[in-house]
């Protein structure tokens, strides 16, 4: 999503975080019954590349291609090629970046835009048609290429002969070429061949620094294509999440998870840390008391969320575009607290092998926007941003 600007975000969006200190919540602890889970696609691994804003995205758009086919059978399932939409927007970014004479961001991250924008204009590929992995891993891998092709960008940006040939781009598509292969031009999926239809899809956020029931490209560097995502309320913001899993739909959403409570082992929680250091002994307040059962009340307080509070997260930057994931369901723990289930990116990781549990106020506090079919918001907040 972001572009990395310190070593803990590279480290989050790549699958190799590490917390600065214990979590103060594990999934021990919890015992989830799922109340509303939707069809989604197998957990994939972005591995060792900054590419969660294209897992996410192309999960999301398997699950709409799922719903609109009716599909029952998980043989039949879509299984798009990441890397076929990470090569078209490497190349199409590099292309802004010389226009931009290098003022733009020009790194692995991106957002749920970019994959639309490449499904629109290029199509889709599948996996089996395009690994795009021609150096030599079976999983992505791609720190150097992201290097050689910031470095051979900057060097057109200098503009040694102080006028720009007409041969550059094909270097970009060369770099591509060389480290993940050429695109079987034949195997492509044309959008209007996909079964859905990619003008349906509408971004959304909740924010006060733009008028609400408008629509603003969100100010992240990652967002270099400036996809607007609609402006709304905060309740209604998450009246579109329950609408959309209540009516079979899912969620591409995309947020912070450098939060205490974004844990290894599965769980999304907005962890009061300031109650916490107000409780009593240190194992009682990391781990709950060695003789009780399962709490009546959760075991941590979590921070409760209100549109003032969301904003001063984003003015004040606690609130980053950190990573994309895709929300499918909803569930409850045994202390009847909400909770969203989220595919992943990493893997087969944590207790829920690669499915996080993300409270309902983690999801107010620290999304910062969301993609859905417009058919999965309510008719009434459709009609206050004028959309049909």
């Amino acid at each position: 999503m972001k572009k990395i600007l310190s070593l803990a975000l590279v480290a989050l969006c790549l699958n190799a975080f590490a917390q600065k200190a214990p979590s103060p919540v594990s999934a021990k602890d919890y015992q989830f019954t799922t109340v509303k889970e939707n069809p989604v696609t197998s957990i994939k691994n972005q591995y060792r590349s900054g590419t969660c804003w294209c897992f996410s995205t192309l999960s999301f758009l398997e699950s709409e291609i799922i719903k609109a086919k009716n599909l029952k059978d998980p043989a039949q399932y879509p299984d798009f090629s990441e890397m076929f939409v990470v090569r078209k927007a490497y190349y199409d970014r590099a292309i802004k970046y010389v226009r931009m004479d290098g003022k733009m961001n020009f790194a692995a991250g991106s957002d749920f835009g970019d994959v639309m924008e490449v499904a629109k204009t290029y199509g889709l590929a599948l996996q089996g048609d395009y690994s795009g992995l021609q150096y030599g891993y079976d999983k992505p891998v791609q720190a150097e290429l992201d290097a050689v092709l910031k470095g051979y960008v900057d060097a057109v940006v200098r503009n040694p002969n102080k006028k720009l040939t007409k041969v550059w781009p094909k270097g970009v598509e060369g770099i591509l070429d060389a480290y993940m292969g050429e695109i079987p031009e034949d195997k492509v999926i044309k959008a209007d061949a996909l079964g859905i239809n990619l003008d349906d899809y509408l971004g959304f956020t909740s924010y006060t620094h733009h008028p609400f029931y408008t629509a603003f490209a969100m100010e992240v560097e990652d967002n270099w294509r400036c996809t607007p995502s609609w402006n709304v309320p905060l309740d209604e913001f998450m009246a579109i999440i329950d609408y959309a899993v209540d009516k079979g739909y899912t969620v591409a959403w995309g947020g912070d998870v450098s939060e205490p409570g974004f844990t290894r082992d599965g769980l999304a929680i907005l962890v009061d840390t300031e109650a916490l250091a107000t409780s009593g002994s240190d194992q009682e307040r990391w781990v709950g008391k060695a003789d009780e059962k399962p709490a009546e009340k959760p075991a941590v307080k979590e921070i409760e969320v209100t549109q003032e509070l969301r904003q001063e997260y984003y003015d004040e930057k606690t609130s980053t575009d950190d990573h994309g994931m895709h929300l499918y369901g909803i569930a409850k723990d045994q202390n009847g607290v909400k909770y969203y289930l989220i595919k992943n990116s990493w893997g087969e990781t944590g207790e829920y092998k690669g499915i996080w549990y993300m409270t309902e106020n983690f999801v107010k506090g620290k999304t910062l926007n969301i993609l859905v079919n417009k058919n999965a918001v309510p008719k009434d907040i459709l009609k206050k941003i004028g959309v049909k």
